[in-house]
């Protein structure tokens, strides 16, 4: 059912629902737009609607071909709205769902754009603090680049800052997604620029693995090796790109580069990247896993993991998942952050390679144990024999040796 949105717009179709509210397809004075209609318990936060004000500018500034612009703000009684331009096409966490991992040229070229598109934010003093492949919209209608890839867009600016009022998260609370959470976050520190670089770089890291380099398992787990871990390396793609992965995903916010920077370092790999495959490997294990069809502990078989699509600005969006935005968890004690990563480390298994655990797993452990077992046995005999052969030629040879050195009979 339609409705209207303050005295210029008409919401005429959900598109999508998220933690922060409703995505609707609408209509203004200058044609179709997208609309993010806050939750009714956020619109009725009075300092949220002020910081939403005091918002309003920055928004309404930032324009740049790979950000989704936002043309107005919309407070109206019981209703606060984001007004954005309608991108024609899916988001980034769709295709990377369809396809599992993307071509390496493909991945370069979709998060340099986005780059490009945080290089804009920061040099008018906004930071995203949401960068995800959730908020990443692939243009249909644009040109295909490098590998397939249509345009990149970023989308959501300022709705995570909106939402993150002292008052709402304290000093005891992380507002954002886990798996990219930039380690300063979790520690506490205030989200500067370098937090976009850390998340796209993760993003990256997603889109040729398949994984984020720090996922899986309990959010706190997740938060912790954030913190704790180093990145493992991908196997197959070339050691420039590896390297500015790494660099990107370095502790320190310093070490990091800048969004201009890492644009065009991107793009000058995509030569290099020209027709090179996905990569094949599988994804780490964060616990005890099964093979499909092994039953668990309940007796039913194991149902493997399905990662949802998030809300798009975009038509025939699906629901979002439980990598929400603006999840709220507890800030870690330093004697939980300083606990280590043993026992949570990702490295990537080898495609085909079993998964720890499983009854495949345990099986090839079996037949390890017993052809190392059969070939310890025959080394054991093999060497009692040799041993038993060289005695028994020592026992032939005494009389012979004996009888040489006797004295001659008279």
């Amino acid at each position: 059912m339609a409705r209207k949105i303050g005295s210029r717009y008409t919401a005429n179709q959900i598109l999508g629902r998220g933690s922060a509210g409703t995505v609707w397809l609408g209509e203004g004075p200058e044609g179709p737009v997208a609309i993010k209609l806050l939750r009714e318990d956020l619109a009725s936060d009075q300092e949220l609607v002020g910081r939403f004000v005091q918002e309003r500018t920055a928004l309404l500034g930032l324009d740049h071909p790979n950000v989704v612009s936002v043309r107005d703000l919309v407070v109206d009684g019981n209703d606060l709205a984001l007004v954005m331009d309608l991108v024609r096409g899916t988001d980034l966490r769709t295709r990377l769902d369809r396809e599992r991992r993307l071509a390496p040229g493909a991945a370069v070229a979709i998060v340099a754009d986005v780059a490009d598109g945080l290089a804009a934010a920061h040099a008018a003093g906004v930071v995203h603090r949401d960068v995800k492949p959730e908020n990443v919209l692939l243009d249909m209608q644009g040109p295909l680049g490098p590998g397939g890839s249509h345009p990149a867009l970023l989308t959501d600016f300022g709705v995570a800052k909106l939402i993150d009022s002292p008052r709402r998260t304290r000093a005891t609370k992380i507002i954002g997604t886990p798996d990219y959470l930039a380690p300063e976050i979790v520690e506490g520190l205030p989200p500067r620029a370098a937090v976009d670089i850390y998340a796209l770089a993760t993003v990256l890291y997603e889109l040729l693995a398949g994984f984020t380099p720090f996922g899986g398992g309990h959010p706190g787990a997740v938060l912790r090796r954030h913190v704790t871990e180093t990145v493992v390396p991908l196997p197959g793609i070339p050691e420039e790109l590896w390297q500015l992965i790494v660099q990107c995903l370095a502790k320190a916010p310093a070490s990091r580069l800048r969004a201009s920077e890492l644009a065009a370092r991107l793009r000058e790999q995509l030569p290099t990247l020209a027709g090179m495959a996905p990569l094949d490997v599988d994804e780490p294990d964060t616990g005890p896993a099964r093979e499909p069809g092994e039953a668990t502990g309940s007796g039913e078989p194991a149902v493997a993991r399905v990662r949802r699509g998030a809300v798009p600005l975009v038509p025939g969006a699906k629901p979002d998942s439980n990598r929400d935005t603006h999840t709220s968890m507890r800030v870690p004690g330093p004697d939980e952050l300083s606990g280590g990563a043993r026992g949570t480390a990702r490295a990537p298994r080898a495609a085909g390679a079993p998964r720890p655990g499983s009854a495949r797993h345990r099986a090839m452990a079996r037949r390890r144990r017993i052809t190392l077992g059969a070939v310890a046995v025959a080394l054991l005999a093999a060497i009692g024999v040799g041993a038993w052969l060289a005695a028994s030629g020592d026992d032939d040879a005494a009389p012979s040796g004996t009888s040489s050195s006797a004295p001659a009979s008279p």
